[in-house]
């Protein structure tokens, strides 16, 4: 049973202003592995941005309730490609509260905008 679902854009662009600005804003919105890739490179612009809209999605999906923390959710891509969402602390609880038991999420980016949208299923 679907639970929640959630989709948000990101101009890539102006992401990128967002972090040039705004001093240690990649630290409040990701985790260190969102971060970095598993080469130690850091990640591009536009694949924050992607991961960005995914947690706003997810934060609709559960009903955009006041207090999630941004590092509570955690995007990691497979070696496959595949987007996964791991959660935990406020994410977790608000997650359990409505039953969610697994997450759904696609990640895009063309034209300057970057695209996720998150499912939660029960």
């Amino acid at each position: 049973m679907i639970i929640g679902v959630g989709i948000d854009v990101a101009e890539i662009a102006r992401f990128g202003e967002s972090l040039e600005r705004t001093p240690h804003l990649a630290d409040r919105l990701f985790t260190e592995a969102e971060l970095t890739l598993p080469s130690g490179a850091r990640r591009g612009t536009a694949s924050l941005a992607a991961r960005f809209a995914a947690k706003e999605a997810l934060a609709k999906a559960l009903g955009a309730p006041s207090g999630l923390r941004w590092t509570d959710a955690e995007v990691h891509t497979e070696d496959s490609g595949r987007p996964v969402l791991k959660v935990t602390g406020t994410v977790a609880e608000r997650a359990a509260a409505l039953g969610v038991r697994s997450w759904h999420v696609s990640l895009s980016h063309d034209a300057g905008v970057a695209s996720a949208v998150v499912i939660a299923e029960g």
